[in-house]
């Protein structure tokens, strides 16, 4: 699924935890020097891998990653235009994920940070007034916080943070896995990101298909993804068209999505760069930092 990301002014308490939804695979650096130069040699003398076959050895690879870094661009119905960049490890849990809207003004920027047990909203969702006009609670602090506990539990909590919450430990390489599932995956040709030689992969795939592709996957699995589709369904879209670049070693290193909402085009592209390498996450100053417990109280008095 493509990245859906939410900045715009008067809509943070209510998106900010969906500051993006991710879609992709994740991607793996490929060999340099003359071990790459060999083996893109002896690749261009093996048959290629049928395309189906291609997409689902990627997908595969997606289960076994332990951390990533990415960049990422597009549009999406609700905020148009966007870029960012983050990165994430599993084990344990560690996030950083920076966006700006391109079409709200100046730098309306989001930034989340998940970090020793705490999850923090920082950037201009807060600076210009948190839940519709609250920056005047927050005592001149940049950085709302919240229990990292609270994850994937939706609208449970204090009043806000389901919103902050839901969906910020989303992995940005999990839906990907979903054009496997696609009926015409064909090759494109082949191209170079980032130095990597990679086959271009491309494929159209409707949320029927997403569903009846999960059918295999363990219960844990079913439900991180159905989250995605729901947010397809929100926005109104019922086909995607999907292209996947996939690299020597078989991890996606670039990955596409395309669609049409009901109140706009969705196009998002993520490029990975670093895969299984240590991710460090800091904390914002505590003396910087409003506990959005804290926040939701004061809003109640």
């Amino acid at each position: 699924m493509g990245m859906i990301v939410r900045t715009g002014p008067g809509r943070h308490a209510r998106a900010a935890g969906a500051v993006f939804a991710a879609a992709l695979l994740c991607a793996g650096a490929a060999g340099c020097g003359a071990e790459k130069a060999d083996a893109e040699k002896a690749s261009a003398k093996e048959p290629h891998m049928a395309p189906a076959a291609a997409v689902r050895a990627a997908a595969e690879k997606t289960e076994k990653f332990t951390s990533m870094s990415y960049r990422m661009s597009g549009r999406t119905p609700e905020d148009g235009r966007f870029e960012g960049e983050g990165a994430m490890a599993f084990n344990p849990p560690a996030m950083r994920l920076k966006t700006r809207s391109l079409d709200q003004g100046a730098d309306m920027s989001v930034e989340f940070r998940l970090t020793g047990g705490k999850l923090y909203l920082g950037g201009d969702a807060v600076k210009s007034g948190f839940a519709e006009g609250s920056s005047s609670r927050l005592d001149g602090k940049s950085w709302l916080a919240t229990d990292a506990s609270a994850l994937g539990k939706g609208g449970s909590g204090a009043a806000g943070q389901g919103a902050l919450t839901d969906r910020a430990d989303k992995n940005p390489a999990e839906e990907s896995t979903f054009l496997s599932g696609a009926d015409n995956v064909r090759r494109v040709g082949t191209e170079t990101i980032d130095g990597d030689r990679t086959t271009h992969y491309r494929g159209t795939v409707t949320l029927a298909q997403m569903r009846a592709s999960l059918k295999d996957e363990d219960a844990a699995t079913r439900k991180r993804r159905e989250k995605s589709l729901r947010q397809y369904e929100e926005l109104g879209v019922d086909r995607l068209a999907m292209d996947l670049w996939i690299d020597q070693d078989s991890h996606t290193k670039r990955f596409r999505t395309r669609g049409k909402g009901d109140s706009g085009p969705l196009d998002v592209t993520i490029t990975f760069m670093d895969i299984n390498k240590p991710v460090t996450v800091q904390a914002p100053p505590a003396s910087d930092t409003f506990d959005l417990a804290d926040l939701a109280r004061g809003l109640e008095d």
